[in-house]
């Protein structure tokens, strides 16, 4: 059985709409993309949209890390609105499209509709199953923590008692992220954020963002690769995905009343779980490789399916349970989209 109150939930990000084909290497090498990479878009890409519309047969898909995993939470809890999503949308067709997408999955998305910038695309190229992301923030980068703290922005996050954000929202709003993550801490609810792309740890400004919030993060998601970029930019010696994990786990934190839990996902690998101080291993779900359809979405869902059972009291391996059957389920199709209805066995 599904479950959670409606408004538990609230998630911020960057909304985008995903513009999704097939590619070749030789698309890659234009445009300077690399599978399993996610970037920002500079001027160079800019043409990069235009002839993907004309020459590829695109989809468009509501995309957005935190948002995907914001729908899919949503699917799995089923309650009608228990997740809440805030960023910023152009007023444009793209913005209606995404959140038509969104209120058809039951999330009460609660955007900031700026006029002056169009809603945000991202690229997504796939090939051979892999996925490579290049996201054209647009409006999506125009977000204000004034709107949060909007008495009906705010009173959203007042009401809810967990909180994800992706480490994309670094990008945008450090200030909201940081409103949040105090008033979690300051009411002993739980704070989330993923590493989300080495580039949050690579450029200085963002670096300093994600450290600031660090101490007020109770559970933090990562694959492998942010792992151990995280490890590098912090001059650490070790690679071990788990060892990376503990220590970040050890770091200091805000709200002594919760351990920080760290989950660190690595594809067809089990995912990494540090949780009161022990490292656990859970096995994700296998796939033949010809049943793959592509990765788009598939780090996203697993934080949806697992924030579904965190959010309803569950343990550690129901949390992992559920986050590999979303991510199993959407990698069996085309960008981050699932069925009408879960098959998931509740415990």
């Amino acid at each position: 059985m599904a479950g959670g109150k409606a408004g538990v939930l609230l998630c911020m990000g960057n909304p985008l709409l995903d513009i999704s084909s097939v590619v070749d290497q030789a698309f890659l090498d234009k445009w300077d993309l690399k599978m399993g990479n996610a970037i920002l878009a500079e001027e160079k890409h800019a043409p990069m949209y235009t002839e993907m519309v004309e020459k590829l047969p695109v989809e468009y898909v509501a995309g957005g890390a935190t948002q995907n995993s914001a729908r899919v939470a949503q699917w799995m809890i089923q309650t009608p609105g228990a997740v809440s999503y805030i960023g910023c949308i152009g007023k444009d067709k793209f913005g209606e499209q995404l959140k038509k997408a969104a209120i058809k999955d039951g999330v009460n998305v609660q955007y900031l509709e700026d006029p002056s910038a169009p809603t945000g695309t991202c690229a997504v190229g796939v090939l051979g199953g892999e996925r490579t992301l290049c996201a054209n923030l647009g409006a999506a980068n125009n977000y204000k923590v004034e709107d949060l703290e909007l008495p009906a922005k705010w009173s959203i996050a007042e009401n809810a008692k967990f909180y994800y954000m992706a480490g994309f929202f670094i990008t945008v709003c450090p200030p909201a992220i940081m409103k949040v993550a105090k008033h979690a801490a300051e009411n002993n609810k739980t704070f989330m954020m993923n590493l989300s792309a080495p580039f949050i740890m690579q450029v200085p400004p963002f670096w300093a963002a994600l450290n600031e919030a660090l101490p007020y993060i109770d559970v933090l998601f990562a694959n492998e690769t942010e792992a151990v970029t995280f490890a590098e930019v912090s001059g650490w010696e070790t690679r071990d995905v788990a060892e990376i994990a503990l220590k970040i786990a050890k770091m200091p934190k805000t709200n002594g009343a919760q351990c920080r839990t760290v989950v660190f996902t690595q594809g067809a690998d089990p995912t990494v779980v540090v949780h009161n101080g022990k490292v656990r291993r859970y096995p994700v779900i296998y796939l033949p490789k010809e049943e793959l359809v592509d990765t788009n979405g598939a780090g996203d869902a697993f934080v949806g399916g697992f924030l579904s059972q965190l959010v309803c009291g569950k343990g550690m391996e129901e949390c992992c349970r559920a986050g590999n059957f979303a991510a199993n389920t959407i990698i069996q199709r085309s960008g981050c989209t699932f069925p009408d209805t879960p098959t998931f066995d509740w415990a």
